[in-house]
């Protein structure tokens, strides 16, 4: 085998972040793959420069691609952490998320078991599996019932890892990660749509300037967040279950685990998480109204009946809600701690903290 590891998704948080940790924690060489775009969309790859890395084009939705690259490298191991990830979009693209998200792992199951059996191969999962959750916290055993195109698709490609692994004995794992949050995050995701629309609010008030409120759907949704740098840990871990696993001798077979935080967190006490970070707290900021009417205010004074400025912060807008809701999401990571030794290393404030200190940063050094 060569001394070589595929990861596509690179320019994407948890790809550049995967990256980042086989430089820092391996000695193989990484070849990152990256879709051919009319425009660059590099800018979490900015900050590597290491003979180690290299990029190539390839797309889940060509097969020929997908072969190719396979055939060519032979890798120790290929990691599979590029998707139509936007669960609010599939509902758009419904045919094009299934395509990405399950027909593409197909096609690289495939490949892999004509040209590098030997390839140890994972697949992004996600807690979207469990939709219409059965009990809490989720865990291994919880049956699969997906409330979005996602994921299905997600759904679709477990059922076919795990075909491949039983059928062909190929080292195939999709690991169940909820949610996971960072500071290179897409803008259009709600945690990132919050912490830079916090740090912008920040700054218009430093510069005495018109708010712009941040505009969102469903509050009360329940999410488990975690840092996306602590999960890449997990994922070499899974890959890697016969030096983490004390029974691995006795019992060889491979298993599915869950990374998640262990705790969950409505997208309000986000928010509100997040105004704490610019020192606003309820002493400071109010919720009014009901429903799609609700809003959350910066008040001028202490007492909200004396107040005479209001501020708009955050209003709802029905559109941005889901045509189906999932509302509670919670993981429990029990067996991946027991017996791979991963644990969660950051705290839901400390996400939070360093992604609005980012997205202020990132204002303030802007031209």
């Amino acid at each position: 085998m060569n001394n070589i590891i595929i990861v596509t998704g690179v320019t994407g948080q948890d790809g550049s972040h995967m990256v980042d940790y086989l430089l820092k924690n391996t000695d193989y060489n990484i070849v990152g793959t990256v879709r051919r775009l009319s425009v660059s969309n590099h800018d979490n790859l900015k900050h590597i420069d290491s003979d180690r890395f290299e990029k190539v084009y390839f797309d889940l939705n060509d097969n020929e691609s997908i072969q190719n690259v396979i055939q060519k490298y032979k890798p120790k191991y290929f990691i599979n952490l590029a998707a139509q990830s936007f669960v609010a979009a599939s509902w758009d693209i419904p045919v094009s998320t299934w395509n990405t998200n399950a027909t593409g792992v197909l096609h690289i199951l495939e490949a892999i078991r004509k040209y590098s059996p030997e390839t140890r191969f994972y697949n992004a999962g996600t807690s979207e599996e469990f939709g219409d959750v059965q009990y809490s916290p989720q865990d291994e055993s919880h049956p699969l019932r997906p409330r979005s195109p996602y994921g299905a698709a997600k759904a679709g490609a477990r059922h076919l890892v795990k075909v491949y692994r039983d059928s062909y004995g190929i080292y195939a794992v999709q690991g169940w990660l909820f949610n996971h949050e960072g500071t290179r995050r897409g803008e259009e995701f709600v945690t990132r749509k919050i912490s830079k629309g916090v740090a912008k609010i920040h700054q218009s008030l430093n510069k005495s300037q018109i708010v712009q409120p941040i505009t969102l759907g469903n509050l009360e949704a329940k999410r488990d967040w975690s840092d996306a740098e602590d999960f890449v840990d997990g994922i070499w871990r899974m890959l890697n279950q016969d030096k983490y696993r004390q029974d691995w001798k006795d019992n060889g077979s491979i298993r599915d685990y869950v990374i998640s935080s262990g705790e969950t967190h409505t997208i309000r006490e986000f928010i509100e998480e997040s105004f704490k970070c610019i020192n606003m707290d309820n002493t400071c900021i109010h919720w009014e109204g009901k429903g799609t009417d609700e809003v959350l205010y910066f008040m001028d004074d202490i007492s909200y009946i004396t107040a005479v400025v209001k501020t708009k912060l955050v209003t709802i807008n029905k559109d941005f809600y889901r045509p189906a809701e999932v509302e509670l999401l919670l993981g429990s990571h029990d067996k991946i701690s027991k017996e791979l030794g991963w644990r969660p290393k950051n705290s839901f404030k400390d996400l939070v903290k360093k992604m609005v200190n980012n997205d202020i940063f990132l204002l303030e050094s802007s031209p």
